[in-house]
């Protein structure tokens, strides 16, 4: 099978690259990671002001009608920029609004949540996979807790796994509190999230194939942020390769520096394939799909954290600094790796459903 992207799918990642670069500078970016805020307002208008949020829901419901390959564009174009913001989330919540048959949930908020009017994050916590989800929901009304949310304080809505492996839509209220968490990931902060009978919509009730699939969804989006989180050290540390000199010559001339720079090139560009196979399964609906999806995410996940390690000893000294900025993306990898599960949980996961 030969698979590349057409013109429209280069120009999506050009053109959501571009727009965020333009908004949120490192600068900017470093003013943020440094305060105390959840959500960076101007990189999200920028991305919504594109359509993006509404862009895997059917032209009949406003969206662009297109799939989990284009969506995975966009995720990694913002890790690439290293975007604070739950875009993960809000693209899973209109999926999943597209999807439910529950048609008051669709009703109040498909259309707010398409267009980033309403801010939408994932909650699902507990031990990362569907059956492991601890929030109650019952009359309406959900109860628990949940860790590792991300931009929780902007949040309008919260998609949040239930117990026994169900999916619900979370509507912030007096009845959600938020204590903000120390992540190690700063361009992403996270909260603990706990829901007191807040107002709650069930999207796909337990044991639902709903379910699973927006999970899996989840785990290629993450593999996609991790995608350009890693080819961003891998571009920072060629251009420093080039410009950086001693001994009056570019220390990308030296060897031991080519073979590093060469294996961080073959730990990102095969791994390119892995995501958009996993999407394009995932939109064809394949047998395969999910197996596909825990791979991605264990894969990409590890190269993530191994690429950007190895940017910073690319560039020595310097790259060991807050102020050079490496850091941010490396603290990046290390959620990615953690959230919705470490690569040995999916490895074990992609075992299981191969039949091993």
């Amino acid at each position: 099978m030969r698979f590349h992207l057409d013109s429209d799918q280069t120009a999506i990642q050009d053109v959501v690259h571009g727009a965020v670069s333009s908004v949120l500078t490192r600068d900017k970016l470093h003013v943020f990671i440094d305060g105390n805020d959840d959500f960076e307002p101007d990189s999200w208008q920028a991305v919504c002001e594109l359509e993006m949020a509404g862009l895997m829901l059917p032209e009949d419901q406003g969206g662009s009608g297109l799939g989990l390959v284009e969506a995975a564009l966009v995720i990694e174009s913002i890790g690439k920029a290293g975007a604070p913001g739950p875009f993960i989330g809000q693209l899973l919540t209109a999926i999943a609004l597209s999807e439910t048959d529950n048609d008051t949930a669709r009703s109040a908020w498909l259309k707010r949540v398409a267009s980033g009017e309403a801010v939408a994050t994932f909650a699902f916590g507990g031990d990362w996979l569907p059956t492991g989800w601890t929030v109650s929901v019952e009359d309406g009304k959900a109860s628990g807790e949940v860790r590792f949310v991300p931009s929780a304080s902007a949040a309008k809505v919260f998609l949040t796994g239930t117990e026994g492996g169900g999916l619900a839509l979370v509507e912030a209220s007096n009845a959600v509190s938020v204590t903000p968490l120390k992540s190690t990931d700063r361009s992403r902060p996270a909260s603990t999230v706990s829901f007191e009978e807040a107002t709650a919509h069930e999207l796909f009730p337990p044991g639902d194939d709903g379910v699973q699939r927006i999970f899996d969804a989840a785990l290629v989006l993450l593999a996609a942020d991790a995608l350009g989180g890693a080819q961003y050290c891998l571009d920072l540390s060629v251009e420093y390769a080039k410009e950086r000199k001693q001994f009056g010559q570019p220390i990308g001339r030296f060897q031991a520096l080519k073979h590093q720079l060469s294996t961080m090139a073959l730990n990102v560009e095969p791994a390119r394939a892995l995501v958009w196979y996993a999407a394009h399964a995932w939109d064809m609906k394949q047998e395969d799909a999910p197996r596909s999806a825990a791979l991605a995410k264990a894969h990409l996940c590890d190269r993530f954290v191994e690429v950007a390690r190895d940017a910073i000893a690319a560039h020595g000294g310097i790259g060991y600094t807050w102020e050079y900025g490496l850091n941010i993306w490396f603290r990046r990898s290390v959620f990615d790796r953690v959230v919705l599960g470490s690569p040995a949980v999916h490895r074990a996961r992609a075992a299981d459903l191969a039949g091993w």
